[in-house]
């Protein structure tokens, strides 16, 4: 069985769903994007450029998908564009059933970068998806039901020598989710947490001929991998709750 042939659970679970993705424009977050529109997700992207904003909009409307997809141009460093980007949820969506709390930065040691720097990556990968969060439970409580889901990091059990930034934002969204968990259970909002290994993204600097050796090699996860798993997670009935998946290359050594 291929990628391609991963059983994501029932077709239907997603048809009229309003997600917010962020970070939807590349990698993983393009992927979930596509798939969860195929499925029949009415999806708003958000992400920094609008160059790929554009191209995952178009991607995700071909072929049969039963979906839409749109796309806000925003920067998730920013408190105010947060705000914008959940009036745009309102007006575009009428609410919000799914969060997928995606857009994150990579980044090395905390010998390498200066205050703003790591500053711009604490807040992209880490209060960013808080906030969000925050806008999201507010119209899942009104709705008595919502589902959440962070994609984390096996970095954060991993600990990777050389990325302490990285790994500490994502060490926090492990503790963050967990927490959040059981602060949302009573409403019955789901929260699930996603902890992928290496995946063929950008934030890997490999070429993309090494990518695709890894890919091949089953040493690297193809996007569309991660993509299947949270629709998988987001198909489930609504007594069954997916806390947490962790999944890596077969032969990645970690």
């Amino acid at each position: 069985m291929g990628f391609n042939e991963i059983n994501t659970g029932s077709s239907t679970a997603l048809s009229g769903k309003r997600i917010l993705i962020t970070g939807g424009t590349t990698g993983i977050g393009r992927e979930i994007a596509i798939l969860l529109t195929s499925l029949g997700g009415n999806c708003l992207i958000c992400g920094r450029n609008r160059e790929q904003l554009d191209e995952t909009i178009a991607a995700a409307k071909n072929g049969d998908s039963t979906g839409s997809c749109q796309g806000v141009v925003t920067e998730l460093a920013n408190g105010d564009e947060i705000k914008v980007l959940y009036d745009e949820v309102d007006a575009r969506l009428g609410g919000l059933d799914i969060l997928i709390n995606n857009a994150a930065l990579g980044f090395g040691s905390v010998t390498e970068g200066g205050y703003d720097q790591i500053s711009y990556i604490i807040q992209t990968n880490l209060i960013a998806y808080l906030a969000c969060s925050h806008y999201a439970i507010a119209r899942m409580q009104q709705q008595g039901e919502g589902h959440i889901v962070n994609i984390g990091s096996m970095s954060a059990d991993v600990r990777e020598k050389g990325s302490s930034v990285y790994v500490a934002t994502k060490s926090a969204i492990q503790g963050f989710s967990e927490a959040l968990r059981k602060e949302l259970n009573p409403e019955k909002i789901k929260v699930t947490l996603i902890e992928p290994g290496a995946v063929d993204t950008d934030m890997q600097m490999d070429s993309t001929e090494e990518k695709y050796r890894q890919v091949e090699d089953l040493e690297m996860l193809p996007a569309i991998a991660i993509a299947k798993a949270v629709a998988y997670c987001l198909s489930q009935p609504p007594g069954c709750e997916v806390v947490g998946m962790q999944i890596k290359p077969q032969l990645q050594l970690i």
